[in-house]
């Protein structure tokens, strides 16, 4: 029984003639992800588990054996990470929403500095002076100071 593909491949090529080499691949049943599954194997468990003896039997190897110990506790898994995972999710998106929540009191912040007559760059370089080590600064100054030399802007 020639399958589908071979018919088709066999249609378009010269003389309707199929390759020698390609001739034992499409000549056996391709078995992948849309060969249908019979209506009474519907449930989660079974369609798992026949996806998975799908891919066996694409490589070449004989179905596994249903095992209820194994597929306990992969479910069991599944649920735990499934849970933990939500957790980790949820707990972004509401850090997300803090952070968004605080960009907007700081817009507003630097809005009322601005309406009373401060000049907002002065102010954001000040604040980031200020998360800077002491040090630091000394040195850039420092450094600063002999490039301004060198170029003669002193």
């Amino acid at each position: 029984m020639k399958s589908v593909a071979c018919e088709l491949l066999a249609t378009q090529l010269p003389g309707g003639a199929l390759l020698a080499a390609a001739r034992p691949f499409l000549e056996k049943p391709i078995v992948n992800a849309m060969t249908p599954i019979p209506q009474d194997t519907e449930t989660p468990e079974l369609l798992a588990r026949s996806a998975h003896n799908i891919s066996r039997a694409n490589a070449g190897k004989p179905p596994m054996k249903a095992d209820a110990d194994f597929q306990a506790a992969a479910e069991k898994a599944y649920q735990v990470t499934g849970d933990e995972l939500r957790q980790f999710i949820e707990q972004f998106e509401s850090l997300a929403a803090e952070k968004a929540d605080i960009a907007e009191q700081q817009k507003d912040v630097m809005a009322e500095a601005k309406a009373r007559g401060y000049d907002t760059k002065v102010i954001k370089k000040i604040i980031a002076l200020r998360k800077r080590d002491k040090n630091d600064i000394a040195e850039e100054e420092a450094i600063m100071d002999i490039y301004k030399q060198a170029l003669g802007m002193d």
